[in-house]
């Protein structure tokens, strides 16, 4: 780990302490986003604006659930020596506190964002996972848990074999403390991979669930989100799912209780829109927010991204 990242909980804190923060695990990557208009021009140039930012699911999570006034954020991930320093600085600065294991083999995961800077401000993933899908049951230690309220993972943990047994250490961990946990699936094509009958046994014992519109249908096989929603939540007790400029769907007990509409926003690139969306509404519940109320603020912290390049929240906002 870097110097400034433990994983014995906050100085001073005991063990057990009543929770408070909320813990995200998941992976840290360099994103190099690429800005073009229209398609790309094969085998000669296409003029782009590019820049490398700071990304990955769970650590634009993070940031973004740090951005609630109070919310206290802690990470864990895995990341390479190459750029270790610079990732637990621009999460420091975001307001999380890293908790960076810095693999000694492996770099740091980067992903390249290609992103049409058209209307719809679409994207497309080019990923070298690198150290994120290293992390292992041996850079958990129950002491994460002291003074947390909430567990979040990351679904890309559930795309490595060391990483799917560390989600169940993790798991099993949380559960012994009644902390609740939740997990974003990710990513639509990494789940055919894995399976979805082996994603959602992974899931068993998870409090929350927050798809995408696509990976909603995917895991159901039902064409229609609201239908999707609902049978999900007979497995889950509670799902989201993201819809993007049509809102989200909030399921519970089998039923869609509520249908959040969106914020209106003129999209710039749409990286990291849903975890800015899974961001905001799990620091809303993490202060006692209804989920329904949880998923409003969700939808307005979407909305806040598509209208930025990259993933995550400006650290001056």
């Amino acid at each position: 780990m870097t110097g400034a990242s433990s994983p014995n909980g906050a100085p001073g804190e005991a063990p057990g302490a009543p929770g408070r923060a909320l813990l995200v695990v998941g992976d840290v990557v360099t994103d190099v986003v690429a800005l073009h208009r229209g398609p790309l021009a094969s085998g000669t140039d296409t003029a782009a604006v590019v820049r490398t930012v700071p990304g990955g699911a769970g650590a634009n999570v993070a940031c973004w659930a740090a951005r609630r006034d109070g919310t206290e954020v802690r990470l864990l991930g895995k990341v390479g020596m190459d750029s270790a320093a610079w990732h637990e600085r621009e999460l420091a600065t975001s307001g999380v506190r890293p908790l960076l294991v810095i693999d000694p083999e492996a770099p740091t995961g980067t992903v390249v964002c290609l992103v049409d800077s058209g209307a719809s401000a679409e994207r497309t993933f080019l990923t070298d996972s690198g150290a994120a899908l290293r992390l292992a049951p041996d850079d958990w230690s129950e002491s994460l848990l002291d003074g947390v309220a909430r567990l979040h993972l990351s679904g890309y943990l559930f795309f490595s074999e060391p990483c799917r047994a560390l989600v169940a250490v993790a798991v099993e961990s949380a559960r012994a403390r009644g902390v609740p946990v939740s997990v974003d699936p990710a990513s639509a094509g990494f789940l055919t991979e894995l399976g979805l009958d082996r994603f959602l046994a992974l899931t068993e014992g998870v409090d929350v669930l927050l798809p995408s519109r696509d990976e909603a249908c995917l895991l159901t096989g039902l064409p229609d989100p609201a239908d999707a929603a609902a049978k999900l939540s007979r497995h889950v007790p509670l799902v989201v799912v993201k819809q993007g400029d049509a809102g989200a769907l909030v399921a519970r007990s089998g039923e869609v209780r509520a249908r959040v509409p969106a914020v209106p926003a003129t999209p710039v690139d749409t990286t990291g829109a849903g975890d800015a969306f899974t961001g905001a509404f799990l620091a809303a519940l993490l202060t006692g927010t209804r989920p329904e109320e949880a998923a409003a603020e969700g939808c307005r912290a979407g909305a806040r991204a598509v209208e930025q390049l990259g993933g995550r929240p400006p650290t001056n906002a």
